[in-house]
């Protein structure tokens, strides 16, 4: 029986409640998962006042004060369940860090989001009750909304994640002389990727290609992808001897299969002759025939000299997909962390402008989270701060404006400047969310006792004593109040003091901004393995939390001095 710890956690790594099923879901390939909320087993809680009718402490400039806010109603619970299949077909139609931010903002954009060009001035366009995203790259993303309510050097309530994953890339010029009959493609690792998990796996090939226009000759970006196996890395029977013990060298013993060529013994090609297309001192004669043949296809392009250039990646083609014997299971590439990802752009979107309506809603999607987070598009880079910075802006020059339309002669108005932006950081509140080891069964001396999370449960506290998260006791207790009033269950981990700790974006970002944050994430196994496994309520039980970490923060900050 799972217990609940002195600190109000999930934390134990003994058989947990068995899940019932629920009369209400009526998905067959789920019918046997439980919609009820997992807390109810053992947890009590406590929760604040009703947003209908609790007093809200105020986060303006001027000293604190108990104010009313009208339209306030208790925030709908969210059924875990009905983010299982969505999740699939995200994971599955988005291979890439690009296709993963295109699809968000799409998503955003349909929703009524509107879309901001970092090259433009925002000024007139921020308003109170608005709601914006603006990408950086094409690989990262913030989306925000801005309370009805929203005055300048009020907080913000953010959800962050990284999208970018493990996987190969595509070196510059990744044109190889064929090997024995076989065409070759030279790719590099991206952080961890090119491990063993890459072996013998069907992999596509997708990403970013720059193509000019031929009659404005204006460059634009599109996106590509062949879902379809174009490449392999193959191993070496054990019947070989010691050459397939390994240990493996990354540049001449992984590199991908592309195709066959044994012209040189047949004396002719297995593909067809040169293609007049690919001009000498183009992009594309740098790179392999076929490959920029099938691309050119996928993309209607007739010209191969208008490919300017691309960045391209391997990724496993195997779809997301249930798994289990009551598929309790999702078995995914990628997972890492586009789950905490989307679940926080999901939670976004579910959340109401009844809720929280004095501070601004914010969900960061970092690229380059798995190399160090140190390019522009990273969570060390300005970009997050610059959007505050902006916001703060902003809603100075909407506030003075309303003031100056009412008239009444002159009005005293907060100026932009180090104090407001300061004190609205202040006031702000990062959940740094990345995916969390899920206690694996078979190597349970690996966990930490009463760190170990599981599957289809809840959101897990990633702490560290060694600063490699920025989890506090203060911040943990807040996410613990958000927790109990949006019906979630807080899970636990911390590793071992004889295992070296990971990190994230969290330490990073809230040192950078200076804001109270906490780190966080949805359990998974096989962190950083090709293909991984989360439970299949867990992208809605991270939307569940993240929901209500929008839906009650100003709520619950009002109880913290």
């Amino acid at each position: 029986m799972v217990q609940k710890t002195s600190s109000g956690f999930r934390a134990s790594i003994d058989e947990p409640e068995p899940l019932s099923p629920s009369e209400n879901f009526r998905r067959p390939t789920l019918q046997s998962l439980s919609m009820r909320s997992p807390q109810i087993a053992s947890i009590t809680v406590t929760p604040v006042p009703d947003p209908a009718s609790s007093t809200i402490m105020s986060r303006d400039p001027s000293p604190r004060s108990s104010s009313q806010p009208s339209n306030r109603h208790v925030p709908s619970p969210i059924a875990a369940e009905t983010y299982t299949e969505p999740y699939l077909r995200f994971m599955t139609q988005n291979p890439t860090v690009f296709h993963a931010v295109d699809a968000f903002s799409t998503q955003l954009a349909s929703s009524g989001f509107e879309h901001l060009s970092e090259r433009d001035r925002w000024t007139t366009k921020l308003r109170p009750g608005g709601k914006y995203y603006t990408a950086r790259n094409g690989s990262a993303l913030i989306a925000f909304a801005i309370g009805k309510e929203y005055k300048p050097g009020n907080g913000v309530g953010i959800v962050a994640g990284h999208v970018d994953a493990l996987t190969a890339k595509l070196k510059p010029i990744p044109k190889l002389q064929t090997k024995a009959g076989y065409v070759q493609l030279g790719v590099a690792p991206y952080a961890g990727g090119l491990n063993d998990t890459w072996w013998d796996r069907d992999l596509g090939i997708g990403g970013r290609v720059l193509i000019k226009d031929s009659k404005t000759g204006k460059i634009e970006k599109k996106l590509v992808k062949l879902d379809w196996p174009i490449a392999r890395i193959p191993t070496l029977a054990p019947h070989l001897g010691m050459a397939a013990v390994g240990p493996f060298n990354k540049e001449t013993q992984m590199v991908p299969i592309i195709g066959l060529d044994n012209s040189d013994l047949s004396g002719e090609g297995n593909h067809p002759p040169h293609d007049s297309k690919i001009k000498a001192g183009t992009f594309a004669a740098t790179q392999p025939e076929r490959l920029v043949r099938a691309i050119a296809s996928e993309m209607s392009i007739d010209d191969y000299s208008s490919i300017i250039n691309w960045e391209l990646e391997l990724y496993d083609t195997q779809p997301a997909q249930l798994g289990g014997l009551d598929k309790e299971f999702i078995f995914a590439g990628r997972v890492d962390d586009k789950l905490c990802c989307y679940s926080a752009i999901e939670a976004l979107l579910a959340t109401s402008s009844d809720t929280s309506p004095g501070i601004v809603k914010m969900v960061g999607c970092f690229d380059d989270e798995e190399i160090g987070s140190l390019l522009r598009q990273g969570a060390k880079s300005n970009f997050m701060g610059s959007i505050i910075d902006r916001i703060c802006e902003g809603m100075l020059y909407y506030q003075s404006n309303e003031a100056s339309n009412r008239g009444g002669g002159p009005q005293l108005t907060p100026q932009l400047g180090p104090n407001l932006i300061n004190q609205t950081l202040a006031n702000s509140f990062l959940v740094s969310s990345d995916v969390i080891h899920a206690v694996n069964p078979n190597f349970l001396g690996a966990y930490l006792e009463n760190h170990a999370p599981r599957l289809n449960m809840g959101v897990a506290v990633s702490a560290d004593s060694n600063g490699h998260m920025t989890t506090d006791s203060v911040s943990t207790a807040l996410l613990q109040r958000i927790a109990e009033n949006c019906g979630s269950v807080l899970q636990v981990f911390q590793i071992r003091n004889d295992i070296r700790s990971g990190g994230t974006i969290g330490p990073m970002t809230s040192s950078q901004l200076g804001m109270r944050a906490v780190d966080c994430g949805i359990p998974q196994l096989s962190m950083h393995s090709i293909r991984a496994t989360t439970g299949s309520l867990d992208p809605g039980l991270g939307v569940r939390l993240f929901k209500g970490f929008f839906d009650w923060f100003e709520v619950v900050d009002g109880e913290f001095t």
